[in-house]
Parts: C-alpha cells; sequence; structure tokens
C-alpha cells in the first residue's frame, strides 16, 4: 500500500474525511475508491458513498477479499445510516467471518458491532445482548470501543435499566474522547441525554405528571397496578397482562384506571372506546359484554364492579392504580418514536422495525404528513422520511422491544 493510500487511511480514522480526500479525490485504483467512499459517507452524501464502495469492491481482485470484506462492512454501515433495514445481513455476517478468518480482528468487531445496532432498531434485544457479549470492548481502540458502549446503552435503556445505561454512557463518552472525533463525540453526549428527557406521563389520582426514565424504573419496581399505554399492558411488580391485540378492552382498562379511584361513567367509557357520542340501548349492552371480558381478563389481578353511573375498578390487594402514557397522546406515536434519532427512514424499513405491514405504514405516514409532523423526500424506491425537527422527549417507551418483565 503507498503512502498517500495509507495518509489517507489515517486521515479518516481521525475524522478528517477532507484530509483524506485531498490525497485520493483523483484517483480510481480500488483502495483509492473505498477510501474516496468512506469519505463521502462521513460528509453525509450517502448516495456517492455506496457508488464509490460498490466500484472499489468490484475493483478488487479474487485475492482481496479482506479488502472486499472491507468494502462491505463499510456498505452495511451506509446502509444502517441511511436506514436501508432491507439490506442483506448475511453479506455482513459473511464479511464478518472473512475478516476473523483473516485476522482482521477490529474490522471483524466492527461488522459485530453494526450488527448489533440493527438488532436494536428492531427490537431483537435478547439477540443483540448475545451479540454484544462475545466482544471484551477493552480490546477495541477507543473508536470502536465507543460505538460498543452505545450500543450496551441502548440494551439497557430499552430494558429500563438505567443503572446500567448511564455506566454504558459514561465509558461511551471517555472513549469518544479519548478517540479525538469531535463528530463522535457529539454523537455520544447526544445520545446520553435521553436520560434526562421525559420518557411518559404518569396519570394518578386526579392528577398528571412526566416521568424521566429512572422514574418509570422506579414505578415499574413497585407494587402499583400500572397500566402501561405506551406497550398496551397491565402490569403488578412480575406479573404482566397484556392487551396489545385488544385495542377495545385496553382502552376501557386505561379509562377505569384514569377513573380511580372513582367510577368511570358509562358515557366516558363508550366514547373513549366505542366513540359513541349518542349512546342508546345497543351501546350500552356492547358495553357490558366487553365488561365482562375485560373482568375475565383481570381476574387475578383486579374486580370491575357497577356503580350507579358506571363502572369501578378494585385492585385484588387494595395496591394503587396508575397510568403510565407516552409523553404525547397522538396518534401514529410508534411511528413517530422511529424519528426522534433525526434519520430520515423508508416506508419499508419502518414496517420492519415496527413489525407491521408495509401498507399500514404508509396509511400512517399520510396522516402524519397531511397533519405536518413527517415530511417527504425524494420518490419511488428513493423516497424517504424525517420530522421537520426531532422530538424534545424521549420515546424509548415507544420503541419496538419488550420492557422488563417481556
Amino acid at each position: 500500500m503507498d503512502s498517500m493510500i495509507t495518509a489517507a487511511a489515517r486521515a479518516l480514522a481521525t475524522g478528517d474525511p477532507l484530509g483524506a480526500l485531498n490525497r485520493v479525490a483523483l484517483r480510481d485504483d480500488a483502495p483509492a475508491l473505498a477510501l474516496r467512499g468512506i469519505a463521502m459517507a462521513q460528509l453525509g452524501d450517502l448516495d456517492r458513498a455506496k457508488v464509490l464502495l460498490k466500484s472499489a469492491a468490484s475493483s478488487f481482485g479474487p485475492r482481496e477479499a479482506v479488502a472486499r470484506a472491507r468494502c462491505v462492512v463499510a456498505e452495511a454501515e451506509i446502509a444502517l445510516v441511511s436506514r436501508d433495514l432491507t439490506w442483506p445481513v448475511k453479506a455482513l455476517a459473511a464479511a464478518g467471518a472473512t475478516l476473523a478468518a483473516h485476522g482482521d480482528w477490529l474490522n471483524a468487531a466492527h461488522a459485530r458491532t453494526l450488527a448489533i445496532r440493527r438488532l436494536l432498531l428492531i427490537g431483537r434485544l435478547d439477540d443483540a445482548a448475545t451479540l454484544l457479549a462475545d466482544v471484551d470492548p477493552t480490546t477495541l481502540p477507543p473508536p470502536l470501543r465507543a460505538a460498543h458502549e452505545l450500543a450496551a446503552a441502548g440494551i439497557a435503556i430499552r430494558r429500563l435499566r438505567m443503572a446500567t445505561a448511564r455506566d454504558a454512557f459514561q465509558r461511551a463518552i471517555e472513549a469518544a474522547r479519548q478517540a479525538r472525533i469531535p463528530a463522535l463525540i457529539e454523537e455520544v453526549q447526544a445520545d446520553a441525554a435521553i436520560l434526562q428527557k421525559p420518557a411518559a406521563r404518569l396519570i394518578a389520582n386526579g392528577g398528571e405528571r412526566s416521568l424521566l426514565p429512572d422514574d418509570v424504573e422506579a414505578l415499574l419496581a413497585t407494587d402499583s397496578l400500572v397500566v402501561d399505554a405506551c406497550r398496551h399492558v397491565l402490569r403488578c411488580g412480575e406479573t404482566k397482562l397484556s392487551l396489545a391485540t385488544r385495542p377495545i378492552l385496553f382502552s376501557l382498562l386505561r379509562t377505569l384506571a384514569e377513573a380511580f379511584p372513582q367510577d368511570a361513567s358509562r358515557e366516558t367509557l363508550l366514547l373513549r372506546a366505542f366513540r359513541a357520542r349518542h349512546v342508546d340501548e345497543s351501546h350500552r349492552a356492547r358495553l357490558r359484554v366487553e365488561m365482562g371480558r375485560l373482568r375475565a381478563e383481570l381476574a387475578s389481578l383486579a374486580d370491575i364492579t357497577a356503580t350507579r353511573d358506571g363502572f369501578l375498578l378494585a385492585p385484588r390487594d387494595g395496591q394503587p392504580v396508575a397510568v403510565l402514557a407516552p409523553p404525547l397522546d397522538e396518534p401514529h406515536a410508534d411511528v413517530l418514536a422511529l424519528f426522534a434519532d433525526g434519520e430520515a427512514w423508508s416506508s419499508s424499513a419502518l414496517a420492519i422495525a415496527l413489525g407491521t405491514s408495509a401498507r399500514t405504514v404508509q396509511r400512517a405516514l399520510e396522516q402524519l404528513s397531511a397533519a405536518g409532523k413527517v415530511q417527504s423526500i425524494g420518490r419511488g424506491r428513493i423516497q424517504r422520511w424525517l420530522t421537520p425537527t426531532p422530538g424534545a422527549f424521549s420515546t424509548l417507551l415507544l420503541l419496538p422491544g419488550p420492557l422488563p418483565g417481556g
């Protein structure tokens, strides 16, 4: 490898893409194309970066398997940043295996970190944690160690283990400072700020207040009967009852919990669950049927008693009742949650991350776009969606993946 290629590679490693381009911008040999692609990716021109990396991979000879694998890893990182979740993950796994087989442990570890970050995006926390445990961060250079600790923090905050997340963020900040890469330091600090943003609202005893992630963790550790409106589950200690597939029952339960210790009127229940503004006997009959179903679901945790005006939630052991609501109650909050990182998403990537159909996501995007909450760039296969400005609150409870006990 000649001196210009070596100097360009060192410049990229220290976060200086312009310095790298000054050395290889006019060269079209395979190593130069690869370095130019990585430099363009660091500058934010992802489309040009993908073209250059594909050209580099095809230009390397059959004996240069390591170089081709490095190009594949770089392409995978660009796909992750551009939220292209349809990019073939098997190619990344094969590239990582090739790099490890040839002794390039650092780039093999980077490939594994990219796989972990993708799993984290789509809510597969157990798989991400398994891959993370296979890497010893003390053997990594500062930039890769910072990325590793960010992944560890991401898993911890999604599992609401705030002390673990805080320690991981602190290690990531230290590693980023050792790396002396301004962009990396800014990214780590921005990610760590999630711990200081409201993650949910607590509705209890007729009052309402915002909760930080630490507060949410503390609430779920109590014996309170918690109606989790972020995940559509009822929690009481280690017991969890999911109503995610039964929206009417959950709506009735949430209405009862918000009214506790008072009863909820029939008119309010019918309006919240069935959107019935003009109540007739058929609505009342349907309400009785659904209340019977809800009573059967809650049999081990609480009872529901009829009152003169409506229905009353009565915990079996007299526990306090609380509703854990999203920071903002609005339609398609789960879609908006994925835009909180400020990245642009395709509709297909959103569908993969949320585990739903592309058509469902497209309908949600159309409604959010009409309301001015998201906007699109590009057309056809390159169309991407993003929010005009990043959110001012944490959306970790709305993101895919289980909470404690899930």
